[in-house]
């Protein structure tokens, strides 16, 4: 049995797009007027966690699923310091909470957040408008209810596309996690503890790091200092890491040119692994370039084939731009199993079973590692002269399934030196 929506006695709120469409609604949230790009997240679950996500940071987030805020809230589910999505939409808001976990009900959690949420929407009708039309400036208002005056205000207000938002949302001072962290304990109860002995040194950029990150990596053995995305490459080298970490974070890719600049200079001195922009970041600093996906992957159910075990793996995705493969550089066909289809054509790669080999100019050989099997774009890349990974969705899980968890036993393996870190039993 699922619980009462907010009441009708709410106030209205209305939802207006780039292009003038308009949803009512009302508030279930805080009371105020908010911008973004209007996105859909097709996960059942975890809405706390995708609210909590910094990676969100610019957008309206929209949820596919009918009923939201079953389980309410609580702070053991918050993946950083607080709510950096710009605003919530649901077709129905639970107004109460029915999980022994629960510290709050969702609306409460909204409301002392400062978020505001209008539920009574067709999300159905909000999520195919988005499929068809692309990706879309928005607003959402329980302040102003002119549908025109709303709409002159979205056409003013600014675009993701050339921002850098990673720095507004990211740590401001270096910190090791587990002591100074502000998340807490290291790990969360069900996974147990963290290894007496922690056999590595990582050093984790935050670019909107999640907290689940950073637990994942100190259960792999991991004594995890996170540092502010501006930190030199000279600093971080001071530290003596033995692996270098770059998280997820907002925004395009192409505006945080000091970060991918930085993660370019470190290539070769330490085992990189990049999830999400930190992705995106080896890619531009191998020499890729992005661009904007029509209206991106947002959900838990992602399947992505990866190419060198042959598997395929039900992944965690939130992100707006892509990598182009091919731009990186030629194709090597002895490299690719003699194979000669173009690099972009990723759909042909994946019928062969083979991750291609394109030749960075400055870095040596870079492969295709992994594929997102609904669109065929690029999901994952690993350079093979110089240790470095990197996947485009999020492995730590939370929220999502767990298929990826086994990338960080990938990079501890590098940093154990291993030439081919991925192994055959990987994700079975």
């Amino acid at each position: 049995m699922v619980g009462p929506s907010v009441t009708d006695k709410a106030p209205v709120a209305l939802l207006v797009l780039e292009d003038g469409t308009c949803f009512s609604g009302r508030s279930c949230g805080a009371s105020g007027e908010t911008f973004g790009e209007i996105v859909f997240n097709t996960a059942m679950t975890g809405y706390e966690e995708v609210l909590t996500d910094p990676s969100y940071a610019g957008q309206i987030v929209t949820m596919t699923f009918p009923h939201i805020g079953i389980y309410g809230a609580n702070t053991q589910d918050m993946e950083s310091r607080g709510v950096f999505a710009s605003g919530l939409v649901v077709r129905a808001l639970s107004s109460i909470a029915s999980n022994w976990r629960a510290e709050e009900t969702l609306p409460e959690f909204l409301k002392r957040q400062g978020v505001v949420a209008i539920e009574g929407v067709d999300t159905r009708r909000l999520t195919r408008r988005v499929r068809e039309g692309g990706a879309m400036r928005a607003v959402l208002s329980t302040l102003d209810l002119d549908p025109a005056s709303l709409h002159a205000k979205v056409l003013a207000s600014p675009s993701l596309v050339g921002v850098d938002l990673a720095g507004s949302v990211a740590a401001s001072n270096t910190y090791a996690w587990g002591t100074g962290s502000p998340a807490g304990s290291p790990l969360p109860a069900d996974t147990g503890a963290a290894p007496a002995t922690m056999k590595y040194r990582v050093v984790a950029f935050d670019s909107g790091l999640k907290y689940n990150i950073a637990r994942r990596l100190a259960e792999a053995g991991c004594e995890v200092t996170i540092v502010p995305p501006t930190t030199s490459a000279a600093d971080v080298i001071a530290l003596s890491p033995d692996g270098l970490f770059f998280s997820n974070g907002p925004g395009d890719p192409a505006a945080v040119a000091y970060l991918y600049e930085t993660l370019r200079a470190l290539l070769g001195t330490r085992p990189i692994f990049g999830i999400c922009l930190g992705h995106q970041m080896l890619s531009l600093a191998l020499g890729a370039t992005t661009y904007k996906l029509k209206y991106g992957h947002r959900g838990g159910n992602q399947p992505v084939k990866n190419l060198i075990t042959n598997t395929v793996e039900v992944t965690s995705q939130n992100h707006g731009f892509c990598v182009d493969f091919g731009s990186i550089g030629p194709l090597l066909p002895w490299d690719s199993e003699g194979l000669t289809h173009d690099p972009n054509d990723l759909a042909a790669w994946v019928d062969s079973g083979v991750g291609p080999v394109v030749q960075s100019a400055a870095h040596g050989r870079v492969q295709l590692t992994h594929v997102n099997l609904n669109d065929m774009t690029v999901a994952g890349i690993r350079a093979l002269d110089v240790p470095a990974f990197s996947v485009q969705y999020h492995p730590e899980a939370a929220p999502g399934p767990h298929d990826a968890r086994y990338l960080f036993g990938a990079f501890t393996r590098l940093m154990d030196g291993a030439t081919d870190m991925f192994s055959k039993s990987d994700g079975e």
